[in-house]
C-alpha cells in the first residue's frame, strides 16, 4: 500500500508544471544560453543603437571622435590597403563564396545545412536593405572619402555581410577540429573590414557595431531553428536523425 502511494505520489509529481518545466530547463539549458548571449543580447544592444539614432540625428558623443582618432593614422599605403581590403566585405563579393558554399553543400546533399546557408545570407541582405530605408540615416562628412557610397549609413552592409560570413563559415565548422582556426581568423577578418569601413569615412562606429550586433543575432538564431548537420537522435533505440531527415514537429506540415 505504502509503495503503491509513493508511485501514485511520484506520479503526480512528474505530471506537476514545476516539475515538467524543470526537467525542460535542464535538458534545454544549452539552447537557452544560446539564445540568451546570441540572439537577445545582440538583439538589445542593436535596439539602443536603432533608437538613439532614431532620436538623435547626430547619432553618439563617440562616434566622430573616433572617426577622427582613426583618420589621424592615413597615409597613401593605407588608403589603397583599406580600398581593396573593403571590397571583400561588399554583398557581391560575398555572393560567389555563399554560392560556392551552397554548391558543394548541395552535392554533398546537406539539407539543413544548404537551407541554412540560403536562409540567413538572404535574410542577412534584407534585413539591412530594410534597416537602411527605415532608418534614413546618412553617412559621415569630415572629409572626403575615396569610397563613394549612395546608400543609407545604417546598419553598415559590409559589417553586416562580413559578420554573416564568418557565422556561418563558424557553424558549418563547429563539429571538426578548425572551427577555432576559423572563429580566430574570422574574428579578424570581421574587425578589419570593420575597421576599413572607419578609415574610409563612410560609417560611424555606431553603424559597424549595429551591423554586427544584427547580423550575429540572425545568423545564430536560424541556427537554434533549422539545426544544421544534426545527427544526434533522441533515443538510443532510435536511428540517428540526419541531415536529410525531418524532426517529429517538422513533420507537422
Amino acid at each position: 500500500m505504502e509503495k503503491l502511494e509513493n508511485v501514485t505520489g511520484d506520479r503526480q509529481q512528474q505530471k506537476s508544471p514545476l516539475s515538467f518545466i524543470k526537467k525542460l530547463l535542464i535538458a534545454r539549458w544549452r539552447e537557452l544560453l544560446i539564445l540568451f548571449i546570441g540572439v537577445y543580447l545582440p538583439l538589445q544592444i542593436f535596439g539602443l543603437l536603432a533608437l538613439e539614432v532614431w532620436q538623435h540625428e547626430g547619432g553618439f558623443p563617440w562616434d566622430v571622435p573616433i572617426l577622427i582618432a582613426i583618420h589621424k593614422t592615413a597615409q597613401p599605403q593605407l588608403d589603397i590597403f583599406a580600398l581593396s581590403l573593403t571590397k571583400f566585405g561588399s554583398f557581391w563579393t560575398a555572393i560567389p563564396i555563399f554560392s560556392t558554399i551552397a554548391l558543394v553543400l548541395l552535392l554533398l546533399k546537406r539539407w539543413r545545412s544548404l537551407a541554412y546557408v540560403l536562409i540567413t545570407a538572404l535574410g542577412s541582405a534584407f534585413i539591412n536593405r530594410t534597416a537602411k530605408e527605415f532608418m534614413h540615416r546618412v553617412r559621415p562628412d569630415l572629409w572626403e572619402s575615396s569610397a563613394h557610397e549612395l546608400s543609407y549609413a545604417f546598419p553598415s552592409g559590409h559589417a553586416m555581410t562580413s559578420m554573416t560570413l564568418i557565422a556561418v563559415l563558424v557553424v558549418l565548422a563547429w563539429n571538426s577540429y578548425s572551427r577555432w582556426l576559423v572563429l580566430l581568423f574570422g574574428s579578424l577578418f570581421v574587425v578589419a573590414i570593420g575597421w576599413t569601413r572607419l578609415y574610409l569615412g563612410v560609417h560611424f562606429p555606431s553603424d559597424i557595431l549595429a551591423g554586427w550586433m544584427v547580423a550575429l543575432a540572425w545568423a545564430i538564431g536560424v541556427n537554434l531553428i533549422i539545426k544544421p548537420h544534426l545527427t544526434k537522435a533522441s533515443d538510443v533505440n532510435e536511428p540517428p536523425v540526419e541531415e536529410t531527415s525531418l524532426l517529429p514537429e517538422e513533420t507537422q506540415l
